[in-house]
């Protein structure tokens, strides 16, 4: 007598689910990075690969795909996201730091800029904006936590928040579309860093030379 097990074809189907679901969502995030900041579901079902009913069947709204793109992209992210020493002078972090966050912000730029056109109307892609920037502010705080705790509560909150802030995607875009070239911006967001942090060394030992 043959047994016929369901595992396999569950399996099966669920690991196809999967599948389907990534190649729509990298469809979406590969046709956005392309510069098509409004894709139509017809353009992400051929780019998928897939047929127009798949999409709606796998994202029932608009949300639900917003979601899954903006969890994907998160991961795509943290992958970029190499470790800094925290032992390196005050410099070398700072300009690695730097370095980082102009590979990661100009290579999410366009996708934070489709992101726009939506986020007012989409509390899935507000909530993914906040996450992320509370993950940048939180990797600020670690990497320089040496030099915030030498300020009084207030200030290091104020001095988090400028740091976190110049190296956030707004004042980098700003610094792209106001016709900076890459190496440009990131010489502006270097002096500006630097200048915050000089600020706080300077006020707790005299000296306004970060090292």
């Amino acid at each position: 007598m043959v047994v016929r097990s369901e595992v396999a074809p569950t399996d099966g189907r669920t690991a196809r689910a999967i599948r389907t679901r990534a190649a729509i969502v990298d469809a979406l995030l590969a046709l956005l990075e392309e510069g098509d900041l409004q894709p139509t579901a017809t353009r992400i079902a051929e780019r998928a690969g897939i047929s127009l009913r798949l999409i709606y069947h796998h994202f029932g709204d608009l949300e639900s795909l917003f979601r899954a793109a903006a969890d994907r992209q998160a991961e795509r992210l943290a992958a970029m996201a190499e470790p800094i020493d925290t032992t390196q002078p005050l410099a070398a972090r700072i300009d690695a730091f730097v370095a980082q966050r102009v590979k990661m912000l100009e290579w999410i730029t366009p996708v934070r800029r489709a992101s726009l056109l939506q986020e007012p109307f989409s509390e899935e892609l507000r909530a993914a904006r906040d996450a992320l920037y509370a993950i940048g502010e939180q990797q600020t705080a670690e990497l320089f936590a040496d030099v915030l705790d030498t300020a009084e509560p207030e200030t290091r909150a104020a001095i988090l928040a400028a740091v976190a802030n110049l190296a956030n995607w707004g004042f980098w875009n700003d610094l792209r579309i106001s016709g900076r070239t890459v190496d440009e911006a990131a010489a502006a967001m270097r002096l500006a860093v630097t200048a915050v942090f000089s600020s706080v060394i300077r006020d707790s030992d005299g000296s306004a030379n970060p090292a």
